[in-house]
């Protein structure tokens, strides 16, 4: 199945910039930290950006060959047969009546997969005319779904070698496309459509786009079949919008909404992703980038609207879902970062307000991701960032030490060590701080070396098809990696968009074995050579992205890391500042301020609550429920 998300089903940005950039907006304020003569950390706010990630949906898909018994979908197929059929015939008069209703008024009418008369008035001068007898027979023989025989004769009229009009051969080039999607070459059908939808005169662009439609259930989304979906208006789509097309209808308003959410265009996507009914099969994934095209708008409120349709429509038994309860936990996670977005805000000296409420909102729905989750271990760490952002050090220190809890020994997250290192700062633990910070440096500097030697290994031409061999071998767990970095590297190359390009190229494979098995009348012709070009290309194409997708992948996580890194050492700073200050104040005053006795943390179980202490014993149901006892040693 192609429909996929263009991006990891990752609403906002990375884990790794998701807190720090937090972190460091935080001034260190009197009550805290000390007067600002011992320095406070850089006052700097990123704002949170959301993106759409990828959730694709991606069932195995297994067409039948013609003539063998019809399941449903097999049904729906022998229905499209008709369709053509019934639409050749009428295609071949002079369908006047037709133009009079349509004159007339008339609502919607179902759209016949062919009709070359309407076509040739509506779509342009080029005009068909009486049709070669070689042409008839090729005709004939797709009436008949003699699919193979069919597509050698008109290949031939496509070329030229009957002697046909530009007209017959459009529609020759049209039937050829179909034919052979009935035989199962899904690829070199698509090549033929993407020609047809480059053409708006052609005779056949507007039949062009169910087809479209069609294919985009059976190639992955790395295909790009939303590209060639975009080459068209909404009006084209308008004449779907009949009770036997609706479920088409709505399939093209999000496939076009997706095409206009990757331009950039969110407005007019939002407004096709309104048309995709509840009833749709496409709902849950149109609401989701309903709400990610309202995130990029900045409008939190329809935003959230959208992420809690999706958790209604899955409780209300929607189709088209494939995993219910990791597209649940999706929802949830994009409402928890939403909120979190909007309630930082800057004032007028660039330092960050908070809105408590939305905060509290915030760490509401990232405690709703259920802790089975693939989720559930980001959504922990992020919410981290927003207990320090309300100044509840002892649950933000408690979620890390369910992250470093030996149940997850996969789990990257150099970012944690920073969060702790700017807690202890802001309580001014500047010792502890500086321990963390030198703790850090010396576990991740050598793993950063090695990634960066690694990925070295992977340079100059023929680099993006070395990357996919080692992507490959990453999935296979067959990498030459050191245990140190074997987790983050297989981490890193681990979303689903990569999956997806992988599962493109696994799909041509089998076209391309599927195509090895057809007679050797076929293999062999000059229709055998466009199919082996098709996959060909195709194929090439496939690797290259997905190997230059992984390296990006690769060196984004690199990237993040060296952040981190340099991130530790601008702590470092603001620390050796803060203490020159504090020394400072002794010297004025001749002794150092009173150290405030504040202490964060401390619990008073209730009668339905036990406290236990920690022992260095970890327990499963402990997880995500520690609290850490921190105490301030900031002056008065």
């Amino acid at each position: 199945m192609a429909l996929g998300f263009e991006r990891d089903a990752r609403v906002a940005i990375g884990r790794a910039k998701f807190g720090f950039q937090c972190a460091l907006s935080i001034p260190v304020n009197s009550a805290d930290a000390g007067s600002s003569k011992r320095g406070t950390m850089k006052r700097k706010l990123a704002t949170l950006c959301l993106l759409a990630s990828a959730l694709l949906i991606q069932p195995s898909v297994s067409i039948a060959q013609p003539k063998q018994p019809a399941s449903k979908k097999d049904k729906d197929k022998d229905k499209d047969k008709k369709d053509d059929k019934k639409g050749d015939k009428k295609g071949d008069k002079k369908d006047d009546k037709k133009g009079d209703a349509k004159k007339a008024g008339d609502s919607p009418k179902e759209v016949n997969l062919d009709d070359e008369g309407a076509a040739a008035a509506d779509t342009g001068p080029v005009t068909a005319g009486q049709m070669t007898e070689e042409a008839a027979q090729g005709k004939r023989l797709f009436d008949a779904e003699r699919w193979s025989e069919a597509a050698l004769v008109l290949k031939r009229v496509v070329d030229g070698d009957t002697g046909d009009d530009e007209g017959n051969k459009q529609i020759a080039q049209y039937h050829l496309a179909i034919a052979l999607y009935r035989l199962q070459f899904y690829q070199a059908s698509y090549a033929i459509f993407s020609e047809i939808a480059d053409k708006p005169n052609h005779l056949k662009f507007n039949e062009t786009l169910l087809w479209l439609s069609k294919l985009a259930t059976q190639l992955p989304e790395p295909a790009d079949i939303v590209e060639r979906v975009g080459k068209y208006k909404s009006e084209q789509i308008a004449r779907f919008n009949n009770p036997q097309q609706r479920d088409l209808y709505w399939q093209l308003n999000y496939l076009l909404g997706r095409y206009k959410y990757r331009n950039r265009n969110y407005d007019e996507a939002l407004s096709l992703f309104e048309k995709v009914d509840a009833k749709s099969k496409y709902y849950v994934q149109a609401q989701f980038f309903s709400g990610i095209s309202n995130v990029q708008l900045r409008k939190s409120v329809p935003a959230v609207k959208s992420f809690q349709r999706i958790v209604q429509a899955i409780d209300e038994g929607a189709e088209g879902v494939e995993d219910e309860s990791r597209m649940r936990d999706l929802a949830f996670l994009s409402m928890a970062r939403t909120y979190y977005s909007a309630s930082v805000r800057l004032d007028d000296n660039n330092v960050p307000t908070i809105d408590a409420a939305k905060l509290s909102a915030a760490v509401k729905y990232w405690n709703r991701v259920d802790v089975a989750s693939e989720y559930w271990i980001d959504g922990l760490f992020e919410q981290s960032w927003a207990y320090f952002m309300a100044g509840d050090y002892p649950h933000a220190l408690g979620n890390i030490h369910t992250i470093e809890a030996p149940y997850f020994p996969n789990s990257f997250y150099p970012e944690a060590d920073i969060l702790k290192a700017v807690i202890s700062f802001t309580i001014c633990q500047y010792e502890d701080a500086t321990t963390i910070v030198a703790r850090m440096k010396k576990k991740y500097e050598p793993i950063k070396k090695e990634l960066e030697a690694t990925l070295n290994r992977f340079k100059g031409e023929g680099s993006e098809q070395q990357f996919f061999a080692f992507l490959k071998e990453v999935r296979a767990g067959k990498a030459n990696l050191s245990p140190t970095i074997r987790p983050i590297v297989e981490t890193s190359l681990s979303d689903r968009q990569l999956l997806r390009n992988i599962e493109y190229v696994r799909v041509l494979d089998e076209e391309d074995a599927r195509f090895k098995k057809a007679p050797a009348t076929f293999r062999n012709s000059a229709l055998g050579g466009d199919v082996t070009d098709a996959l060909n290309l195709a194929r090439d194409l496939a690797i290259r992205n997905a190997g230059a997708l992984a390296r990006e992948r690769y060196q984004r996580n690199l990237d993040e890391l060296n952040e981190h890194l340099r991130d530790a050492s601008k702590i470092l700073i603001d620390i050796t500042a803060a203490e020159r200050n504090k020394l400072d104040q002794q010297v004025i005053s001749g002794q150092l301020t009173k150290e405030e006795a504040l202490t964060y943390g401390v619990v008073k179980p209730d009668d339905e609550h036990v406290l236990w202490p920690f022992d260095g014993e970890y327990w499963r149901d402990e997880l995500g429920f520690y609290r850490q006892v921190v105490q301030s040693k900031c002056g008065k």
